[in-house]
C-alpha cells in the first residue's frame, strides 16, 4: 500500500508541482491550501507524512506544526517545511515546534524524493 503524503501550500502551482513529483514516485497525494484546511483534512485521511510552506494565509506553517504535534496521532509524523525562507533563525523556530526537516524553494524534484525517502523510510 503506497504512503500518503500532504502537501500543504497556498500556491496552487506549487501543490501541483509537489503532488506531481510525489505521485510519480507512488505516493498518495492530499492537497490544502493553508494550515486550517490541512487540519480540517487531515481527519482520518490516514496522511503518514506533511509538507508544508511557512508563509500562508488563515494558518502558517509554524501554527500548523504546533497543532498538529498537539495530536497525540500526529506527535511522531514527519513535518518537512518547502519553504523559501532560508534564514537560521526561521529553521530554529521550526525545529523548536517539531519540524523534521526543511526543504529551500525553488526545489529538485530528486531532492525532494530524498528527503521523502529518508523520513518515511
Amino acid at each position: 500500500m503506497s504512503k500518503t503524503i500532504m502537501t500543504v501550500d497556498d500556491s496552487a502551482s506549487v501543490r501541483q508541482m509537489v503532488a506531481f513529483t510525489l505521485k510519480g514516485a507512488g505516493y498518495q497525494v492530499l492537497e490544502a491550501g493553508d494550515g486550517r484546511d490541512a487540519l480540517n483534512k487531515l481527519n482520518g485521511a490516514g496522511v503518514q507524512m506533511v509538507i508544508t510552506d511557512l508563509n500562508m494565509p488563515n494558518m502558517n506553517g509554524l501554527e500548523l506544526i504546533k497543532a498538529l504535534r498537539a495530536k497525540p496521532e500526529c506527535k511522531f509524523m514527519p513535518i518537512v517545511f518547502l519553504t523559501t525562507e532560508s534564514q537560521a533563525e526561521k529553521k530554529t523556530e521550526a525545529k523548536a515546534a517539531g519540524a523534521t526537516g526543511w526543504i529551500v524553494k525553488p526545489f529538485k524534484p530528486e531532492q525532494l524524493l530524498a528527503v521523502v525517502k529518508k523520513v518515511l523510510g
